[in-house]
């Protein structure tokens, strides 16, 4: 394991620099840019979205920006430096690689901060929102899919897939303006607060209070993630199960005499695991960078999806790539750690002879 665990350590620079390399073409290719972005503005266009800045004013590509009529070309050369789209493109992308080398990660175009800085602000709100949603995921689905394989095709079997079906049916947006509507001062009660992850004097809190406030506001932003999320992992834990039941192994320790809690805990448990196991990275990355996004927006929660969706709106390049290196660091090393619980929960798995 130590020579498996070696060989994916080497290979996470690779990987991240072909990452960085497909994306960082694509942008150049994409319209629009933050040159365009400010040009818009100077010029009193609309850009709260990227189909406007587009349709107003051509690509960074097109020479003197022919479509930034009346803007100074003074004005246009100095955004050039500004952003340094004075360089050419290889030379550009060098001295990116080189920075990241360092965890450089540049400064945001539009706000007075760092990309560290924004990222350190942003991230504890996805992580929390992260965590305990998988928490919560793991905790309700494995056991409920389990039951399910157990009592496969009974009506209790039944009840709770029609209620799985719905639950996976309806986008998670709609499940967050349905809380709002009845629980956060929409139309019925005002049980819980609209937005935000803590009060406005949190910090004047005692230590109690400080944590039931934190619960307070991250339950409701938590219970959709959970809704949206359970469906799928309840799913694959019941048909996993099920696979694993019908294999000779457990129908010879059956024929044996062994206790069904045994052959299902003992045996089938470990085996059936192994699928869901290797989901956890690609479930985590999800709800703390993707699966959030619309939950943080909804919430007025600041967290890494927002972030990232406001860079991409407003052609912040060095945000973007930040959060995309840091997005794509965490996914790697998250997988790794997904193969070494791997071979923990089987220990007949071998990556070195993979």
């Amino acid at each position: 394991m130590r020579n498996y665990i070696i060989k994916r350590l080497l290979l996470i620079p690779f990987t991240l620099l072909g990452i960085l390399l497909i994306n960082f073409a694509i942008i150049q290719l994409a319209p629009g840019g933050p040159v365009e972005y400010v040009l818009a503005q100077y010029k009193g266009i609309q850009t709260s979205a990227t189909g406007n800045i587009n349709s107003s004013i051509p690509n960074i590509n097109e020479q003197k920006y022919q479509g930034s009529k009346g803007i100074p070309d003074d004005l246009v050369k100095e955004l050039e430096k500004q952003f340094g789209f004075n360089k050419p493109i290889h030379v550009r992308f060098l001295k990116m690689l080189n920075d990241y080398i360092h965890f450089d990660f540049g400064k945001s175009y539009y706000k007075d901060k760092t990309v560290l800085e924004l990222i350190k602000e942003r991230l504890p709100v996805s992580i929390s929102l992260g965590l305990w949603s998988t928490l919560i995921i793991y905790l309700i689905a494995i056991p409920l899919g389990i039951k399910k394989a157990k009592l496969d095709g009974e009506n209790y079997d039944i009840i709770t897939s029609f209620i799985i079906f719905i639950m996976s049916a309806i986008p998670v947006f709609l499940f967050a303006v349905l809380l709002i509507v009845l629980f956060a001062g929409g139309t019925y009660f005002q049980l819980f607060p609209l937005k935000g992850l803590t009060s406005d004097n949190w910090e004047n809190f005692s230590t109690i209070h400080k944590i039931l406030d934190y619960f307070w506001h991250i339950t409701l932003p938590t219970l959709c993630i959970v809704i949206g999320g359970i469906a799928s992992l309840t799913m694959l834990t019941k048909n996993s199960f099920i696979d694993e039941l019908s294999k000779q192994y457990v129908l010879t320790a059956r024929a044996k005499g062994l206790d069904e809690k045994k052959i299902l805990y003992h045996h089938v448990f470990r085996n059936a695991m192994l699928i869901i196991i290797s989901g956890l990275p690609a479930l985590l990355v999800k709800i703390l960078f993707t699966g959030s996004l619309l939950i943080e927006i909804i919430f007025s929660l600041n967290g890494m999806g927002l972030l990232g969706y406001e860079a991409i709106m407003t052609r912040d390049y060095p945000v973007i790539f930040g959060t995309l290196y840091i997005f794509g660091l965490l996914g790697l090393v998250l997988k790794l750690i997904s193969d070494i619980t791997y071979s923990l929960v089987d220990p007949r798995i071998n990556f070195d002879k993979a």
